[in-house]
Parts: structure tokens; C-alpha cells; sequence
């Protein structure tokens, strides 16, 4: 059977049952009276034909003619027509390995034994049988292989090839010291060929004698006589293939099977698919049985190779077809054998033809549960059952360490079964691993389990520890001359554990990876033995000295029968933690070290040697530490555009080979693609750790190494997968996260640096591999370590661009969306903070000429232009993703910017006294509010951003206030009159009264945090308080005052209502009294106003058009009368309170007033009985005069209005 004949367990498969009654679910129970075994039978594979019937032979029929189909290939038969009967036929020695490979999903926890249904049966037999046993035992997880040791065969070998001499000396001076080749005799090969006669004619149509030709008799005789002479032991595997007999494999034969997605076509000695497909025939590594069954009988699960030929046909659809002499009774271990291979294949009937002397004498019918009650072969199912679960309970407390070779053997005629551990005499030998045969196959076997383990897309990560252990048990196994793909598959595989796409994943999941192994198999020499169970009988220091060497011993077969004489008391796999810390620097670690030696591997493979002079490991690669300038900038900037010439499709491939003479398509390229993308994650998430504990020399020279593996990558690729390009586009944003950070604080350069220029014993071999296939140097100028914070924000410009660049290029236009998002925030706020640095080094040059005024300079004017150029193209990167909170702080800094160009633009007159507010001051003050509003234009509400929104109003107030105030006292009366700049003073004073209006508004409103309350009232405070300062200064807007004070006074009682305290509510209750006081000024400047007005009706031009007069006052700049009419409005109830308030505060007090106290409260009651008398009828102008005198007696004047009104 060929492997292109042969289908993998995950390929559809029929599921054969060769019994009716068994086919409903694929189990048969065998029912033995009250002592019931249970047995259930699933073919996993066949390449056998459905059972067809046999031919009934007749009577006198002689079998040592030889029929006419004698020897001819026969699907009914498989291989046990040419090899005389597939029951009887030799045991491969690697049998259980061909099963293991094709049914990899078994292995490890599903399946207890992997074994040909020979060597079950022979476990099974030992205590009956006084035949020698040797079996090869090993251990994958939780499964045992077992495979037949030809001692006999291997020394054979031996004595030709040199090998495993010293386990001949072994055997020969323990065991057997007078061995030698014992050879079957002739009526043994006598009665195969009978028996091969009589399986051809039972499918021979006609049943009749043909003759065949002579040379065909003769040879099948010799055949039959030598096959078991001749060599099956495999060869060596260490013997290397050339390139010209690889290319003569046929393409489809070159099977992938590494683990990762990745196809292989290299030389054979490291091409895994090679060694194991068309290494097959002389390996013995093939799964060449007829079927592959997975039997459970009690509670074992067994995976079972058998090549028994099955019938069927009439009213027995599955019968198995045996021949007997007549003259010899059935024997015990007869009647197992027949019982066995009817469980195992679910073969309800067996078929007995009895002769004499090669005649036919009879048929007979016996089913398979009578089987073990014929005459002279009675046995017990039940003890059979005991022998079985005694065998594999031994084999799994003693074979504990994976990847090693155990033995099982008796001798002939010997009651005492020993197990050796192979792999450890080979290595007190002083002999290479290699010289154990075993060792490749079980390497690759751990290796596939592995493999299988981690393409299971359901895999639970609590079983990583278990593939860990694989892995590592399989690397030990190996000699990194011979078989440097596996271990470089494997290290790949380690290192892929550590799962570094989503860093946060692991996060408060350690749990979740604890369960199953860890880097050491327990059952190291170092660990403490298991206490031993008493009723078990293992080797004492009381045992010959021919025991010494075995690792535990059955000191009788008899003890086998015993129902649970011996337990298992070793976990096979116990949970052992995965070694996985929850630092993530320390796990990065441990990928690099995998990777590290996965690309040593791959480099000893490469047979050409690059032109390079070699280096030495041990050697530091400097890290530059670089002074740069503006040309460098530049170059910066063409270097990162080169990236966008490598970005092409991902399918296409180098024609030539790399640097290091590597061949593009073979497995050393797709091997070290995979592995430099996996450095460079590490190196990726190392740095993003680094940023986080605001390491930034250390995370700078992290993602210069993750762009170095980058670059690596790239020199020996033929285009970027789209991943790998959002990968990237992730360190280019990275290096310009760092890039900003170390100008933000250039302070701490001098650590930063000794940070970088650190490096560790496997970054420094790694940087050596990269330079093997890269010069590593493309990135270079944009991961140095400069002095000038503008060349940092340059570069850290630039990076954003270059990801912002590939994100929108046609190959990730459509899969980094999400990504370019976050890098259109980084790049508006990289142009933000470059927009402020200019903005700074603006200021501070005009700082600079404070001392010697002199016009603005021409360096002025290019850093205004570089830092106005900035903010536009940062509030572009933030309107593209709508982020109008940030595009309002770059609005708020353009305002900020204008100012400064404003104060920029100052006349001084000779004497270094300012001259009068320039139109360019003008310019550029309204430019800035202009900005400011843009900025609450784009917040739209409050509520979207308090902090803000409340900055931005600052500086909108703060403007209007410096605006009002500079054209108050540098007036520009040589172009505007003094009417117009009043009118303006006036309405950019009343502009910033509204700012202190909004943060009383926010004190009202505001609920929770008390912190921004405070801060809330404070800033209202200081509003209020400039507000009113103004407007005394002005002396031509009492209207304005009055609002403004009774805002305060409001503001006042506001606060006053969430107090509890009587004192302090007296004592602001006394402080709002004292505001209110203030608003005599206001009501003298009111009256003075309304005078005037009066007498300007008593002449007889105004009293002529009294209608035009109330017009003309209602829209000139004279005084409003309606509009004092509201204030009065709301100054009399606010009045009465407060003297209300005041009144009873005071009087409920239990403290004794003083004398001045009394008097105070007695004014208090006076003036709060004039209010609430007073008639609201009388001519306005008479209420303010109330109101003046009302105030005069709270408060007489002192002159501190005046005062006031000079400050």
C-alpha cells in the first residue's frame, strides 16, 4: 500500500464493522456467563474490500498443490497472501510509529497502546507461553508504543554494520552468553506454505488444482524459507541525500507536514515528508496494515494494526478462516490467538477447516465467545482481562521518560519479565544517540504530537504545558547536524506559545495555562522516586546482580494473573505548571532565546557560506548614538519613503539566492521569515513594556531591533503579507511614540542613553543572524538616539507618516482601518506638540528682544509659519476622524499663537515706551478670539469636554480682557476717536463679563465633583471681580455694573443656601451686603444720568418731539431707562432678602450681641421697613434716590468709591 493510498484521520473515512450486529454502534460484547469482557472494535481505516465468501473447499482436497492464483496480489488478502499469512507474518520495528502517524489526533491522551495486534497478543500470552518476548516500549504522553526488538535481527545487524555493540555485550553477558541465530525449521516453512494454499484456493471461484509454473513454485519455496533470514532492521539515519536523487522524488510525494502552514521541498536529510514517504520501504515507517482498529477492551484503549483477512458472505457477513491439522489438538495459547483476533476485528464467527497431511477433512462453525471454551484450549476472558490491565499498569509506573527507549524482554523458557531502559545504558556506553535507531523516529513523533496539538484550532491553552514538554524531549533527542529542520520547527513551535499578537491576553489569565508539563519530564533523575505499591515486585538491592541494570522486573508471569496486582501509581502527565510568568518582559525573553537558537539551526543547515567575514557573538554590534541636523531630518524622511517601495504582492518570490546563500522556497527561507517576524514581535513587545515604565532609551533600542528583525525580513522576502505590513505600520508608530517621549524629556538623556546602548548575550547573536541576510541598517536613522528634540519630533513625524502612508496604499486600504485611526491621532498630536515647540522657541526669541525693541525679524516670522503650518495639518488628521475635542485644542493653541504674533507686533516709541495699540495688534487679537470661538464652536456644548471647554473660555476671557484693556490705556487716538474705542472697550469688557456669567452658571449646575465646583467658583470670582474693576474704570456703563454686582450678590446667596452653619451663613450673608453696598456707584452714576435727562426735557426743543426723545434714548449710547427699570427689579427682592436674613440670623442667635452689634441690626430693620414701605409708583428717578440714601445708611461713603474707581 502506498502512502498516496493511505488518508489522514481528519479525511472522511468509512468506518467498517464486519459484523451486522454490530454495526448499529460499532461495539460487540462478548457474554461469557457471569463473567462478562467487554469489547468494543471501530475500524479507523481499511484498504481491504467489503468481506466477500469464501470458498467452501471440498472434501480431499489437496493442499500442497498450489492453485492457480497462488501468490498473485489479491485485495481480499492484502499482504497475507504474498507473505504467507498476515497472522503469522514478522512484526516491522516500527509499526506502532507508521499507526502514530497517521492517527496523530490519538496520540497522547485518547489511546493508552499503539502496538500490532501480534505484539498484543504475545503481551497477552506471556503468562501461558514459554516463548521469549522483546518488545520496544515507548512513551508519548499518555500513550505507550510498542514495537517487536528483533535482538536476534539487531545483532545480526551488528555484527555487519558495528552498531549497538554494546547492547550484543549487554545481552551476552547478562542475558544469553551463548547466543546464536536459531532458524525455523522445515516443516515449520512446510506448513506456511499449506497454509498460503489454502487461503488461495478458499478465494478461488472453482476450488481446483492449476498447475503453475516451476520457477514461480521454486521461488515462492525459497521466499518462503528466507523471508524471516533477510535484514528488516531499518538503516542508518544519518546517511545524507544529494540534491540530484531529491529531485527525482515525484512532487506529489512531497507531503507537508510541518507544523506551521509550511510546505517543505529540501534535501532529505532534513525534509521531514522525505524521510517518512519515500524513506518508507527501506525505514519501515509506513502504516502498511490492512486495517487500523481502535479497540477498547475494559477500559484500555488500544490503536491496533492487523492484517487479518476477513470473509463473509450468506448468514455470516464476517467470519475469520482458519486451518488445522486434525492430529493436533487446539492449545490454550491456540484458542487466545483466535479469540484475540476476533476482538480485535469484530468478527463474530470463526471458520476451522481440519486436515491430515495437507487433505481436507471438514469445516466447522464456532462463534467467538465459545471459543475460549473449546476442549483442550479452555482459558478465562476474565484473567485474560487481569493480564492485560497488570501489563499496561507496569508499562506505564516504569516507561515515565519520554523520548526514551525501554525494553521489554523474557527469555525462552523464563518465568521473569524485565524492562531496561535503553537510552540510558546507550549513554553509559559513551556511544551517540544516533546509535539508538529508535531515536529519530520518536523525535518526530513528539514533534507531530505536538504539531497537532497546536493546529487544533479548540486547543486549550492549559494543555501548552504538555506541548512544551514535547517539544522540548524532542529536541534533546536530536543532533543538530543530522536534523536541524526539526529542531528549528521546534524552537519556532516553543516560541509560538507565547502568543504576542494581542499583548494584553495574557493579563489575569495564568490560570488558564497551568495544567500539563512543564520544561522538564517529572520523571527526571533529579526528582524523587514514587513510593512503590507493596503488592508490585520491582527490583530490590536483594536482586542478582543481573537485575541491576533493569528498571523494574515481574519476578514471576503467574503474578500477571492477579486482578490488580499491579496499579498504576505514576501519573503519566501530571499537572505541571507552564512555566509562563506574567511579565511580559520575561516571557519575550524566552521567545527570543527560542528563536535564537531556531535561527542557529537554520543557519548550520545553509551549506554556502556568505562572503562575510565571520563575527563573533560575543562581539557588541554598537547602537549609534547620533548628532543630527536638518539635513538629517531629511534623510529620515527618505530613508522611511524607501518602505513603500518594497510593499508589492505577498505571493510573489526571490529569484536569486539571500545574502548568506540561502535558496528562496526552501525550508531554511520560509523558516527564518517565520522566525524574524517572531523576534520582531518580541522586540515589539518589549519595547511597548519599555514605554509603559517610561523607559525610553530601552524601549528605543527594543524597537530598533524589532525594525532591524524587520528589515531582515524584508531583505529575504519577495513582498509583505498584509499582516505583516499591519505589523509594521504598529512599530513605525511605536518608534514615533518613543521618538516623542525622549524629546518631551530631554532632562533625563544622559540614562536614557546608557539604556540604549545596553544589549544582552542573545540580542547580540541575534543581531549577528539578522546581519547574515541584512544589513540592517534601513531604519537606522530613524531609531538612533539624537540630542535635538526637533530632529526627535522630526522623526517621530515621520514614522507616523510612513504608517499612515501603508494604511492608506491599496493593499491595507481596507484592513487597517482601525489602526489608521489611532495613527491619524498620533499624527495630529505629533504636529500638535512640533506646532508648540515652534510656538515656544517664538516666544522665547521675542523674550529675548524685550531688552532692545526692534521690528519683527524675519526667524519670527518662519517659526510662526512652521508652528501655524502644524496646527492646520494636526486639526486635518483630527477632523478626518472627527475628534473635535483635540481639533478644538489645536484651535485654542492657534489662538494662542495669534497672541503672540500680536505682542510681537508692539510699537515702541524711542524711549522704549510703548506707543499706541497698532492695527496689527488689532489684527491678530481678533484673529485669536476669531480661533477661540472656532474652538467652542467645535466642543458644540459644555458637556462634551468640561475641562475643555473651561479652558478654552479662560483664554477666550483672558484675550478679551487684554484687548479691552490695551485699548484703554494705549488708546489709538491717532486713528479711531475717543467715542469708538469707548464703545469698544465697552463691548469687549461686557464680552468678558459673559465668561464669569458662564462659570456662575457651571457653579449652579455642576453635581459630584467638588473639586471642579471650587474651581468653578473660583474662576467666577476672579471674572466677576475684573468685570467690576472695569466698569468703574469706565465710568459710562452703570447699567453693566449693576449687573455685574448683582451677579455677585446672586452668586452670593447661591452659595450661602448649601451651607449649614449660622455663623457662616451670617458671615456671607454680611459679604454679599457688602457688594451690594457697592452698588451705590452704580445708582449715583444712574441718577446723574436721569438728571440729565430730566433737564434736557424741561427746554422747549425736546418737549416739542417728547416720542423722537425716547427713541433717541432707547438706541444711543445714552442711558437706558428700561433696562434699569429690570435691574431694579431684581434689586429690590435680592435687597430685602438680605436684610431679612441678616435680621434673623442675628436676633436668633443665642451669644449676646454687642453694643455695635445691636446698633447694626437695629439699621438692618430700619432700612428693611423704608424698602418695604416704599411706593413703586414714584418717578424712577425718585426710587434711586430712595435706594442711594437707603445704601448711605448701611454704608456712609468714605471715599472708597473713588478709590476704587482710580484703581
Amino acid at each position: 500500500m502506498s502512502s498516496q493510498d493511505k488518508k489522514t484521520d481528519s479525511e472522511p473515512r468509512h468506518e467498517d464493522d464486519q459484523s451486522s450486529s454490530a454495526s448499529e454502534d460499532n461495539k460487540q460484547v462478548i457474554c461469557l456467563g457471569n463473567n462478562e469482557v467487554k469489547s468494543r472494535a471501530v475500524v479507523k481505516y481499511s484498504a481491504a474490500p467489503p468481506p466477500s465468501s469464501y470458498a467452501l473447499l471440498q472434501e480431499k482436497t489437496d493442499l500442497k498443490l498450489p492453485p492457480a492464483n497462488w501468490l498473485r496480489e489479491n485485495a481480499q488478502l492484502g499482504t497475507a497472501g504474498t507473505t504467507v499469512l498476515g497472522s503469522s507474518k514478522k512484526s516491522k520495528p516500527f509499526s506502532s510509529f507508521g499507526m502514530a502517524y497517521d492517527f496523530i489526533d490519538c496520540i497522547g491522551d485518547d489511546v493508552d497502546v499503539v502496538s500490532d495486534s501480534e505484539n498484543i497478543k504475545k503481551l497477552l500470552k506471556i503468562p501461558y507461553s514459554k516463548s521469549h518476548v522483546s518488545m520496544a516500549v515507548h512513551r508519548v504522553g499518555g500513550t505507550l508504543l510498542l514495537d517487536e526488538l528483533d535482538i536476534q535481527e539487531l545483532f545480526m545487524r551488528s555484527s555487519q554494520t558495528g552498531d549497538w555493540t554494546w547492547l550484543k555485550e549487554f545481552y551476552q553477558r547478562l542475558i544469553d552468553q551463548k547466543w546464536q541465530r536459531k532458524k525455523k525449521s522445515k516443516e515449520h516453512w512446510n506448513e506456511k506454505a499449506i497454509l498460503s494454499k489454502f487461503l488461495y484456493y478458499s478465494i478461488n471461484s472453482d476450488g481446483t488444482a492449476v498447475p503453475v509454473p516451476a520457477d514461480t513454485e521454486q521461488a515462492a519455496e525459497e521466499g518462503c524459507g528466507t523471508a524471516a533470514e533477510g535484514p528488516s532492521w531499518p538503516a542508518t539515519f544519518s546517511s545524507p541525500t544529494t540534491e540530484s536523487e531529491e529531485s527525482a522524488i515525484p512532487k506529489e510525494e512531497q507531503v507537508d507536514t510541518y507544523a506551521l502552514g509550511h510546505v517543505s521541498s529540501v534535501p532529505k536529510e532534513q525534509n521531514l515528508p522525505t524521510l517518512f514517504n519515500e524513506g518508507e520501504n527501506s525505514q519501515d515507517l509506513r502504516n502498511d496494515f490492512v486495517r487500523n482498529i481502535l479497540w477498547t477492551f475494559e477500559d484500555i484503549h488500544m490503536l491496533v494494526g492487523s492484517n487479518m483477512p476477513i470473509f463473509g458472505g450468506g448468514r455470516y457477513p464476517a467470519v475469520s478462516l482458519r486451518l488445522r491439522d486434525n492430529n493436533k489438538p487446539i492449545n490454550v495459547l491456540t484458542g487466545i490467538d483466535y479469540w484475540l483476533d476476533n476482538l480485535m476485528c469484530n468478527v463474530p464467527e470463526l471458520v476451522m477447516c481440519f486436515h491430515v497431511n495437507g487433505i481436507v477433512q471438514k469445516y466447522e462453525m464456532i462463534k467467538t465467545e465459545d471459543i475460549p471454551n473449546l476442549e483442550n484450549s479452555t482459558f478465562s476472558t476474565r484473567v485474560v482481562k487481569d493480564i492485560a490491565q497488570n501489563i499496561l499498569s507496569f508499562l506505564k509506573s516504569n516507561c515515565t521518560k519520554e523520548g526514551h527507549t525501554y525494553w521489554l524482554f523474557k527469555a525462552s523458557g523464563s518465568d521473569i519479565v524485565k524492562l531496561y531502559d535503553l537510552t540510558t545504558l546507550c549513554e553509559e556506553a559513551a556511544e551517540e544517540k544516533c546509535q539508538n535507531p529508535f531515536t529519530l523516529p520518536v523525535a518526530v513523533l513528539l514533534y507531530k504530537v505536538a504539531s497537532n496539538m497546536i493546529l487544533k484550532k479548540s486547543q486549550n491553552r492549559k494543555n501548552y504545558g504538555t506541548i512544551r514538554t514535547l517539544l522540548l524531549n524532542c529536541i534533546k533527542l536530536l543532533d543538530e547536524e543530522r536534523h536541524p529542520q526539526i529542531i528549528a520547527s521546534a524552537h519556532y513551535m516553543l516560541a509560538e506559545l507565547f502568543q504576542l499578537d494581542d499583548v494584553s491576553e495574557d493579563e489575569g489569565n495564568g490560570e488558564s495555562l497551568r495544567g500539563g508539563g512543564s520544561e522538564d519530564s517529572y520523571s527526571d533523575e533529579e526528582e524523587e522516586e514514587e513510593e512503590e505499591d507493596e503488592s508490585c515486585s520491582y527490583s530490590t538491592s536483594s536482586e542478582p546482580q543481573d537485575d541491576s541494570k533493569a528498571v523494574a522486573i515481574i519476578k514471576s508471569v503467574g503474578e500477571l494473573s492477579v486482578p490488580e496486582k499491579y496499579k498504576s501509581t505514576h501519573q503519566i502527565r501530571p499537572n505541571c505548571a507552564f512555566p509562563v510568568s506574567q511579565d511580559k518582559q520575561e516571557k519575550c525573553r524566552l521567545v527570543l532565546s527560542y528563536v535564537l537558537k531556531g535561527l542557529k539551526a537554520v543557519d548550520s543547515s545553509i551549506k554556502k557560506e556568505s562572503d562575510l567575514p565571520s563575527a563573533d557573538p560575543s562581539t557588541p554590534i554598537p547602537l549609534k548614538y547620533e548628532e543630527r541636523s536638518q539635513n538629517g531630518a531629511r534623510d529620515v524622511e527618505k530613508e522611511i519613503a524607501l518602505l513603500l517601495d518594497r510593499v508589492g504582492p505577498c505571493n510573489e518570490e526571490l529569484k536569486v539566492p539571500t545574502r548568506s546563500g540561502m535558496l528562496p522556497g526552501t525550508w531554511q527561507h520560509r523558516m527564518k521569515l517565520q522566525l524574524f517576524l517572531k523576534a520582531s514581535k518580541a522586540y515589539y513587545v518589549l519595547s511597548d513594556a519599555a514605554t509603559n515604565l517610561l523607559k525610553y532609551g530601552r524601549a528605543l533600542r527594543y524597537i530598533k531591533l524589532a525594525l532591524q528583525c524587520h528589515d531582515a525580513y524584508c531583505s529575504i522576502s519577495g513582498g509583505l503579507h498584509p499582516q505583516v505590513l499591519l505589523f509594521h505600520c504598529q512599530c513605525l508608530s511605536l518608534c514615533g511614540d518613543v521618538q516623542l517621549m525622549l524629546a518631551q524629556n530631554a532632562s533625563n538623556r544622559a540614562a536614557y542613553l546608557e539604556e540604549y546602548n545596553y544589549q544582552t548575550k542573545d540580542d547580540q547573536e541575534i543581531l549577528h543572524c539578522l546581519h547574515r541576510e541584512s544589513s540592517c541598517q534601513a531604519f537606522s536613522m530613524a531609531t538612533d538616539l539624537a540630542s535635538d528634540p526637533e530632529y526627535q519630533l522630526i522623526v517621530s513625524s515621520k514614522c507616523y507618516e510612513a504608517a499612515h502612508d501603508l494604511l492608506t496604499s491599496g493593499v491595507l486600504k481596507d484592513l487597517g482601518q482601525e489602526q489608521l485611526g489611532q495613527v491619524l491621532k498620533r499624527l495630529g498630536n505629533i504636529r500638535n506638540e512640533m506646532g508648540v515647540f515652534y510656538m515656544n522657541q517664538a516666544a522665547a526669541m521675542q523674550a529675548e528682544k524685550q531688552a532692545v525693541r526692534r521690528s519683527v525679524c524675519v526667524a519670527e516670522q518662519e517659526l510662526w509659519k512652521k508652528s501655524f503650518s502644524c496646527f492646520e495639518k494636526g486639526m486635518q488628521d483630527f477632523n478626518a476622524i472627527s475628534d473635535s475635542v483635540n481639533t478644538a485644542l489645536l484651535l485654542c493653541n492657534i489662538g494662542r499663537l495669534m497672541r503672540i504674533c500680536a505682542q510681537a507686533h508692539c510699537v515702541m516709541t524711542s524711549e522704549h515706551n510703548r506707543g499706541e495699540f497698532s492695527p496689527e495688534e488689532t489684527l491678530y487679537y481678533n484673529k485669536a478670539i476669531d480661533y477661540y470661538q472656532r474652538a467652542l464652536k467645535s466642543l458644540g456644548c459644555r458637556e462634551s469636554h468640561s475641562a475643555v471647554w473651561d479652558s478654552v473660555n479662560w483664554e477666550l476671557s483672558t484675550t478679551y480682557f487684554t484687548l479691552a484693556t490695551l485699548l484703554q490705556d494705549y488708546a489709538p487716538l491717532s486713528r479711531k476717536a475717543q467715542e469708538q474705542i469707548e464703545r469698544e472697550v465697552t463691548e469687549t469688557m461686557l464680552k468678558s463679563l459673559r465668561l464669569a456669567s458662564m462659570y456662575h452658571s457651571c457653579y449652579r449646575n455642576q453635581v459630584g465633583d467638588e473639586s471642579v465646583r471650587k474651581q468653578h467658583k473660583t474662576l467666577a470670582e476672579q471674572h466677576y471681580s475684573k468685570a467690576v474693576r472695569l466698569f468703574i474704570s469706565l465710568s459710562d456703563a452703570p447699567c453693566e455694573l449693576l449687573r455685574t454686582l448683582l451677579e455677585r450678590v446672586a452668586f452670593a446667596e447661591f452659595t450661602m443656601a448649601g451651607q449649614n452653619s449660622s455663623a457662616v451663613k451670617l458671615k456671607t450673608l454680611t459679604g454679599a451686603l457688602e457688594i451690594m453696598c457697592e452698588t451705590r456707584h452704580a445708582f449715583k452714576l444712574i441718577y446723574k444720568e436721569l438728571m440729565e435727562q430730566q433737564e434736557k426735557m424741561l427746554t422747549p426743543e425736546v418737549s416739542d418731539k417728547p416720542e423722537e426723545l425716547h427713541s433717541d434714548s432707547c438706541s444711543s449710547s445714552e442711558l437706558n431707562t428700561e433696562e434699569v427699570v429690570k435691574l431694579i427689579g431684581v434689586f429690590e427682592p435680592s435687597f430685602s432678602f438680605l436684610l431679612l436674613q441678616l435680621i434673623k440670623l442675628s436676633t436668633a442667635s443665642k451669644r449676646k450681641l454687642s453694643g455695635k452689634e445691636e446698633e447694626q441690626v437695629k439699621t438692618y430693620k430700619t432700612v428693611y421697613s423704608r424698602l418695604l414701605r416704599a411706593e413703586k409708583s414714584v418717578p424712577l428717578i425718585q426710587r434711586v434716590s430712595l435706594f442711594m440714601e437707603l445704601l448711605d445708611q448701611l454704608k456712609p461713603p468714605t471715599g472708597s468709591d473713588e478709590a476704587r474707581s482710580s484703581s
